[in-house]
């Protein structure tokens, strides 16, 4: 179950990067200075990096369904898609400055994910 629900979600998650690049690149072209855009790509950068790996969990949860490391990196992958992207999306549309607070906090889930991923290879692998 856990395989199904984090190869689901990131091919959902890959599908928002592809479709919130796209956006980036047409539908704001003109609309935001080069310091949004910049922002703006980044996002999509570590979003899509990130759905990535949440497939890369659920192929891995396919043969170990039962590893609580992995399942807490596959959550630490989506929270930090949702804070660190989530955002920087809305600094670059919104100009809200104090989002740039949240974001390191979305940050610390990516390396609490990778970590988690990291102890479960360490510990799944011979």
């Amino acid at each position: 179950m856990a395989a199904k629900l984090f190869l689901s979600l990131g091919a959902l998650a890959g599908l928002l990067a592809v479709a919130l690049g796209a956006f980036g690149a047409h539908a704001l072209r003109g609309h935001l200075d080069d310091y949004a855009r910049g922002v703006f790509e980044t996002a999509v950068q570590y979003h899509f990096y990130h759905a990535l790996a949440l497939v890369l969990v659920g192929v891995l949860l396919l043969s170990q369904p039962a590893t609580t490391l992995l399942k807490s990196s596959g959550w630490l992958f989506l929270i930090g898609i949702a804070v660190f992207s989530g955002s920087l999306y809305l600094l670059a549309i919104t100009g809200t400055k104090w989002l740039g607070a949240v974001t390191p906090l979305g940050g610390l889930a990516f390396l609490a994910g990778w970590g988690c991923l990291a102890a479960a290879s360490w510990k799944l692998l011979p």
